[in-house]
């Protein structure tokens, strides 16, 4: 392993991992350059184990030989640096003590994701990392066979989204549909029933749709607020809802997805 000892946080070789509390940066920056940022040795762990290739990996002392058990490439450099650097470079205290630059795997396409798929979330819109990261979690936890977010939804690859799956956005098959107007033809054309979880006066109650559930679920999520757009209600086969108590009328999107794929898992 190739480790390089880095004193100073303005050194270039460290280009990857400043200013990572900059989120508009960083979102615009990350894809364009085909790389990302995996946070902690778990999660780097899991990044390597889905085959992502690293570009360098930032560490401290004290965790150097966990990261020399999973980073054994010469060709990958491996930067040393103090505590007082790194929350430096990095705008934040870094207390999981190694961060990854990670090459961007080119994303697959739809029919490829959901060939052998029985049951798919389907994120639209949701600019929240920590939303989609806890998404991401459930639908590992709970069998979901796949996730697929609209073009305007918020990377799963950004650094708070995979800190918050806990890595399973390695773990859970994903990719980016397109627009409604082919998407609904996509997901059709490959034997989906789509039910978007809303508010609606005609909408379903969730445990009355699993009782009848379609061979092949496509489950359409919504932002925090605004909910699923009007274009994702027309494009659904039906509208489903959690029947709520106490004068609740919904819950946080990620528990909604939780409940919702609990009820909807394989049986």
């Amino acid at each position: 392993m190739s480790i390089e000892r880095i004193l100073d946080a303005s050194d270039d070789r460290l280009a990857d991992y400043r200013d990572l509390t900059d989120v508009a940066l960083r979102r615009v920056r990350e894809p364009e350059e085909g790389l990302y940022i995996a946070e902690s040795a778990k999660v780097i762990a899991r990044a390597l184990a889905a085959g992502h290739r690293p570009r360098s990996v930032l560490v401290q002392e004290k965790w150097l030989d966990e990261i020399e058990e999973l980073v054994a490439a010469p060709s990958v450099p491996v930067y040393l640096v103090e505590p007082e650097v790194a929350e430096s470079l990095t705008g934040y205290a870094v207390h999981r003590g190694a961060l990854a630059s990670m090459h961007r795997p080119e994303l697959p396409p739809v029919s490829e994701v959901v060939a052998a798929a029985r049951l798919v979330v389907v994120l639209e819109d949701i600019v929240d990392h920590t939303n989609v990261g806890a998404i991401f979690r459930a639908a590992a936890g709970l069998g979901a066979d796949a996730v697929l977010v609209s073009p305007r939804c918020a990377d799963p690859l950004y650094r708070r989204s995979v800190r918050v799956s806990m890595g399973t956005v390695f773990q859970v098959p994903w990719t980016r549909l397109p627009e409604w107007g082919e998407a609904r033809g996509v997901l059709h054309g490959a034997g989906f029933a789509l039910a978007a979880l809303a508010l609606a006066d005609d909408a379903v109650s969730l445990d009355a749709f699993s009782a009848r559930r379609p061979e092949r679920v496509a489950l359409l999520l919504g932002a925090e607020g605004d909910g699923l757009s009007r274009r994702a209600l027309e494009a659904a086969d039906t509208v489903v809802t959690i029947p709520m108590a106490g004068s609740v009328d919904s819950l946080n999107v990620a528990a909604a997805s939780a409940v919702a794929l609990w009820e909807l898992r394989a049986r």
